[in-house]
């Protein structure tokens, strides 16, 4: 693996306001073992298939869902093809995967590690929260037997930890608001730490924009950007009339990545509750988003996706912190697919500009990192064995 950044040193160590994720570990997780990638505002993986571009983009989501309080279930459907190939089980034919990241903000790196179980029952086995050199939150599995695991969190008050079981479907780090009053400093210190890594973790917006899905029609309700861009219509219509400065900055990015000319994009209702959006050619010339190739709807759709925000996008963000300290990560796998090397190169200049801002992150794979190595303010991250 290699990784290389054209993004600026910084001049001097002030904690970021916004949390942000820094470091990406899977220590062992289907086709890595002992991976430790960094994470810029802008990362791109890159490298041929089966290098793990993927995988480390699954890894990152499912650290998502758990931070944001999903189920363990929920987020590894099929956690067997999350175990590294040639992992052996133990003598109780155990199984396993690690994974972990790395999140900066006001508190400082705070490291969150999670071991995983896949078989023969899906669970979380341990969990390790740390910041400074101190464990803030450990967790064990004590007992087999039961649904629990065995967590001891920083108290720093008559005793050094509280011990108390914890749920083995759910991470700790994500429930410890509910269990820790915040009454001596020690406490406070874990609530905080915590609240950084949650807050970083959950706003997360996957997204894999489907060009099938995006030529129909879409009904009109909340304007929420879905995952696959289902609604991308609907979105436009709402957010020319909510946002004329961005919206003029997605006709500039649409012209330069689409064929032909480009005046204006448009979205139109068509009497029976849909909308469907339009390319203004000038001269009176408009074409249905539905005439223009895949690569053109991709490009298109993952234009709009870093033009918006939170409130667009169908995301859970973290309602009681402030959106000003709050930064939305954007995880696109393929986020080159169907796009010409003209198109790719657009859209990292476009990606790069909006995640210098700081309210935006974008975690992407990309089939060849030559496109965009070279553009400042990226962290490549190169897969090729």
């Amino acid at each position: 693996m290699t990784v290389s950044s054209l993004a600026a040193p910084a001049l001097a160590e002030a904690r970021p306001d916004r949390p942000g994720a820094t470091e990406l570990r899977l220590a062992a997780f289907a086709a890595h073992r002992r991976a430790r990638f960094p994470l810029g505002p802008l990362t791109l993986f890159t490298g041929p298939s089966g290098s793990g571009k993927t995988g480390a983009l699954r890894a990152y989501e499912a650290l998502a869902r758990l931070g944001g309080g999903a189920a363990l279930g929920e987020v590894f459907p099929d956690p067997v093809s999350c175990v590294p190939e040639r992992a052996r089980p133990d003598a109780q034919r155990r199984r396993g995967f690690r994974i972990g990241c790395t999140v900066d903000g006001p508190e400082g790196p705070v490291r969150l590690d999670v071991a995983v179980q896949a078989e023969p029952e899906l669970r979380i086995v341990g969990e390790r929260l740390t910041a400074g050199g101190l464990t803030l939150l450990e967790t064990a599995l004590r007992d087999p037997g039961r649904r629990v695991v065995q967590a001891a969190w920083h108290t720093a008050g008559s005793s050094a930890v509280t011990r108390g079981p914890l749920p083995d479907d759910r991470l700790g780090t994500a429930l410890l608001p509910l269990r820790v009053a915040g009454r001596t400093d020690g406490e406070r210190r874990v609530l905080a730490a915590a609240e950084q890594m949650v807050v970083a973790l959950r706003s997360v917006y996957a997204c894999d924009p489907s060009p099938r899905r995006m030529r129909a029609a879409a009904p009109l309700g909340a304007g929420r950007l879905l995952r696959r861009c289902d609604n991308l219509a609907e979105v436009l219509w709402r957010t020319r009339s909510e946002c004329g400065h961005r919206y003029a900055h997605l006709v500039t990015a649409v012209r330069a990545g689409c064929a032909g000319p480009v005046t204006d994009v448009l979205a139109e209702p068509l009497g029976d509750g849909t909308v469907r959006a339009l390319l203004d050619r000038g001269d009176g010339v408009r074409t249905h988003l539905g005439l223009l190739g895949d690569g053109e709807l991709r490009y298109l759709a993952l234009a709009l996706v870093l033009l918006t925000g939170p409130g667009v996008l169908e995301v859970d963000p973290a309602g009681e912190v402030p959106a000003a300290l709050q930064t939305l990560t954007v995880l696109a796998d393929g986020l080159d697919r169907g796009l010409d090397v003209r198109q790719t190169g657009e859209l990292v200049r476009l990606a790069a500009r909006m995640c210098e801002r700081g309210h935006i992150r974008l975690v992407g794979a990309v089939g060849d990192g030559v496109r965009v190595c070279e553009v400042p303010g990226v962290t490549v991250v190169d897969l090729t064995p």
